[in-house]
């Protein structure tokens, strides 16, 4: 196609019908774009028929009662998709030169991070109220698919993405612990050997989730395999399980607050544990972020030593600094009786 057609075929368009297509192939349902945009399902299917006349090729067809976007209509969404970022990065970035902090945010995290996250969003949106807050919660695999579609500026994950290009800045600890019920054998227990675990049955997510993989490499160092019970498709019904007597599962320790503090779980002393790892800030290799994306990224970077500091973090972390404290006394205690004795 030349130039100047498609200079006329951008005369032709609207803005409105390009909105209404990209509702359209984005939720893959007429119905639901006509309420998202507050139209009449009649309107948004005018808008439709008039777009694909203009382009001169069927956007959609309909199979069974299925609306299905054609090779067309995947063409022209993926340059609404760019011409809409386009002029959303340009609003904030006018706003930015007038001293404002205002547009939207995208993000899509995986499930663990929902523990996190909307705390970590209550001082930014009221620091930047100007800015709308769009956040989807969804397993590893679905999060995986919006990052390769472009679909949200910002992406957080436990463990970056394998062999796809992208930028993966760490933010915050995310500690793996392993957990049972309080009257499990093993709840009392001292520096309990990973092989004895082996012994137990775990709860565990689904085939892909970070949590599993990072678990399923601890016990393969060792020479071990998770010894799988049960998969299920959620942290709150695998800490439901495990409070059960169900078996063992090993969680982020974001995920337990409540549970630790209502005696419901206990965290097992076990060699190897906590494995320690990272929240991972993701976008693509390449993508210019937006003004408020950048902000977003610049915010959780400065605050994330302070997000991290969750009541179960804090309590961790105040047990092992008084271990430690312990070890050191009986150290200097061992050391002063020796010279006593020396002395003698």
């Amino acid at each position: 196609m030349n130039k100047p057609a498609i200079t006329s075929l951008i005369r032709q368009m609207s803005l409105r019908q390009l909105q209404v297509f990209e509702a359209i192939a984005r939720h893959a349902s007429f119905t639901r774009a006509a309420e998202e945009l507050h139209l009449t399902q009649p309107t948004v299917s005018a808008q439709i028929r008039n777009l694909a006349d203009t382009v001169g090729q069927p956007l959609f067809e309909q199979i069974g009662k299925k609306i299905h976007i054609t090779a067309t209509g995947r063409a022209l969404y993926k340059a609404c998709r760019e011409v809409f970022d386009a002029l959303a990065r340009f609003e904030m970035e006018t706003a930015d030169m007038k001293g404002l902090k205002h547009g939207q945010l995208r993000l899509a995290v995986v499930t663990t991070a929902k523990y996190f996250v909307p705390r970590a969003l209550g001082p930014f949106c009221q620091r930047y109220p100007g800015v709308d807050v769009t956040l989807k919660v969804t397993n590893r695999e679905r999060v995986l698919e919006r990052l390769l579609e472009n679909e949200d500026d910002l992406y957080i994950f436990g463990q970056p993405p394998a062999g796809i290009d992208v930028e993966a800045i760490p933010f915050l600890r995310n500690p793996l612990v392993v957990i049972a019920s309080p009257d499990h054998p093993l709840a009392k227990k001292r520096r309990i050997p990973i092989a004895r675990i082996a012994q137990e049955k775990f709860l565990v997510r689904e085939l892909g989730s970070g949590t599993r993989l990072a678990a399923e490499r601890l016990f393969a160092e060792f020479g071990l395999k998770v010894p799988v019970k049960m998969e299920l498709g959620s942290n709150e019904a695998i800490k439901q399980g495990v409070a059960g007597g169900l078996g063992l599962s090993i969680l982020s320790h974001h995920t337990l607050f409540m549970e630790e503090q209502g005696g419901l779980l206990r965290v097992l002393n076990v060699e190897g544990f906590p494995i320690e790892r990272h929240w991972y800030m993701v976008y693509p290799k390449g993508k210019q972020l937006s003004v408020v994306a950048r902000t977003f990224l610049d915010y959780m970077m400065a605050e994330g030593k302070r997000i991290a500091e969750t009541p179960a973090n804090v309590k961790s972390r105040l047990r092992r600094s008084q271990t430690r404290g312990k070890t050191e006394r009986t150290g200097r205690s061992s050391a002063v009786s020796g010279k006593r004795r020396a002395a003698r």
